[in-house]
C-alpha cells in the first residue's frame, strides 16, 4: 500500500509552486489561486486522522444509480446528450463493480434504440438528428450492456451509411450533416465501425493521414490541422491511428515530451492544453494516451520502454483524484470546488483505473494507492469500456457479415 505522495513530500511540492519569473499575467495568477486551492485539500488531508486515501464507492454507487433512474432539471440543458449521459453513468458502474438489473438494462437499450435516426447513427435524443458524438457514446453504452438485446438495436446497415455520407474527401469525418470536421469525428467513426464491425478500407481511405497532419509543433494533437494540441484531440487521434493500425505516422517522441508535461508538479492530475489548470477529466484525456504510447513503442521493438509502469506519474494521478476530485456526496469533480457531474465521475474513473493497472508485454501488475478496495475495473485502452465488454461486442459483431455500401 503506497502512501500518498502529499504526506512525504508536502513541503518540497509547495517549494515547486508556480516557481514565478516576477512577471503575473491572468493566467499564472489564476493557476496561483487553483493551486492554493488544491494546497488547502491535501493539508487538510494531512491533517486528519485517516492518512489512507479512500475511494468511496458506495457514495459514487448511489449518486450513478440514481442518476441512471431519474435525473434533475439541471439536466435539461444536456437533452441532446442523453447517449452520453446512458455511456457516462454505465461504464462509471462497470468501473465500481456494479452490475444493473436485466429490466434496467434492457429499459436503457430500448431507450438507446429510440434515439437511433431512420437514416442510421444516433442523435442525441428520440427525434434528434444523427450525430457521431452520440453514435460514438451510444455504440460504446450497448456494448456496456453487453446483451443480444442491446447489440441488436444497432442497425449496421443504416450505421455504415451514415459513416459514410459523414467522412470528407481527404478522409477526415464531419460530426454531423453539415456539421464541423475535427478528429473526433474520427475517433468516433472508428470505434463505432470497429466495435460493429462495419468498417471497411474504403471507409477510411486517407483518414490516417488526414489525423497526423493534425499533430503540431507542440508534439500533441489539435483538432484540425494548423491549430493548438489539446488532450482530448490528443486521445481521440492517437487511439484512432493504433485502432487503424497506422500508428508510426505519429512522432511518438514529440508526443511524448507534450504528454510528460501535461502532468502537474504540485497537483499531480493532468491540464488539457499548455498553460491551462489542472481538471479531473484529462485524467483519461492525457493519462489514457500513456497505454497507447507504451503500445506503439513496443510494436516498433523499442526496448527502453518501461515493463513496470505507465510514462507518469501513477501515484500522484490517483492521490489528486482520490483527495481533491470526489464530492462528499457522491459523484466526482473537476477540481476543487467544482459540482459534480457524471462526465466528470466517468473521466475521473476511468483515468484512475489507468494508473492503477498497467500492461507491457506479458506483464500486467496493478498499483492502487491506499486499501486494495480503491481498486477499480481495468479499461480497455482505445475504447473506455471495460475490457471484457470490449471483447465481448467485438466477438458478437465479428460473426456479422460486413455490410455491402
Amino acid at each position: 500500500m503506497a502512501a500518498p505522495r502529499c504526506i512525504e513530500n508536502f513541503e518540497q511540492m509547495k517549494k515547486e509552486r508556480s516557481k514565478a519569473d516576477g512577471y503575473h499575467t491572468n493566467s499564472s495568477l489564476e493557476q496561483e489561486k487553483v493551486e492554493a486551492s488544491v494546497g488547502e485539500v491535501y493539508q487538510t488531508f494531512i491533517s486528519g486522522s485517516n492518512k489512507i486515501p479512500k475511494l468511496e464507492r458506495e457514495k459514487h454507487l448511489g449518486y450513478l444509480n440514481k442518476g441512471l433512474k431519474h435525473l434533475s432539471e439541471s439536466y435539461e440543458c444536456l437533452d441532446a446528450s442523453k447517449p452520453w449521459l446512458c455511456y457516462w453513468i454505465l461504464h462509471s458502474l462497470e468501473l465500481l463493480g456494479e452490475k444493473i438489473s436485466e429490466e434496467y438494462a434492457s429499459q436503457v437499450a430500448q431507450f438507446i434504440g429510440k434515439c437511433q435516426h431512420p437514416g442510421g447513427g444516433f442523435g442525441g435524443g428520440p427525434g434528434q438528428y444523427a450525430h457521431l458524438a452520440t453514435t460514438y457514446a451510444a455504440v460504446l453504452a450497448l456494448s456496456t450492456i453487453g446483451t443480444k438485446e442491446a447489440y441488436s438495436v444497432v442497425n449496421r446497415e443504416k450505421l455504415a451509411g451514415f459513416l459514410m455520407r459523414m467522412r470528407s474527401a481527404d478522409g477526415g469525418f464531419i460530426m454531423h450533416e453539415g456539421g464541423e470536421i475535427d478528429v473526433r469525428g474520427a475517433y468516433c467513426a472508428a470505434v463505432a465501425a470497429r466495435l460493429t464491425n462495419v468498417a471497411t478500407s474504403e471507409m477510411f481511405e486517407g483518414t490516417p493521414e488526414w489525423i497526423a497532419s493534425c499533430q503540431t509543433y507542440e508534439g500533441g494533437f489539435a483538432g484540425v490541422p494548423g491549430m493548438e494540441a489539446h488532450g482530448g484531440y490528443t486521445f481521440c487521434a492517437v487511439a484512432a491511428l493504433v485502432l487503424m493500425g497506422h500508428d508510426r505516422l505519429c512522432d511518438v517522441e514529440a508526443l511524448v515530451r507534450w504528454l510528460s508535461n501535461r502532468q502537474m508538479s504540485f497537483e499531480g492530475g493532468f491540464q488539457g492544453r499548455t498553460n491551462k489548470h489542472v481538471d479531473g477529466c484529462y485524467s483519461l484525456w492525457q493519462g489514457g494516451v500513456f497505454p497507447l504510447v507504451h503500445k506503439i513503442l513496443n510494436g516498433h521493438g523499442d526496448n527502453a520502454v518501461s515493463t513496470r509502469c505507465w510514462m507518469f506519474d501513477q501515484n500522484a494521478l490517483q492521490e489528486y483524484i482520490l483527495i481533491c476530485c470526489q464530492n462528499v456526496h457522491g459523484g466526482l469533480v473537476d477540481k476543487p470546488g467544482k459540482p459534480r457531474d457524471f462526465y466528470h465521475t466517468c473521466y475521473c474513473l476511468s483515468g484512475l483505473s489507468v494508473a492503477q493497472h498497467f500492461a507491457g508485454g506479458n506483464l500486467a501488475t496493478t498499483s492502487v494507492l491506499g486499501d486494495c478496495s480503491n481498486e477499480l475495473m481495468p479499461v480497455h485502452p482505445v475504447y473506455n469500456i471495460g475490457v471484457d465488454c470490449a471483447f465481448q461486442a467485438s466477438k458478437y459483431f465479428s460473426t456479422l457479415s460486413v455490410p455491402k455500401l
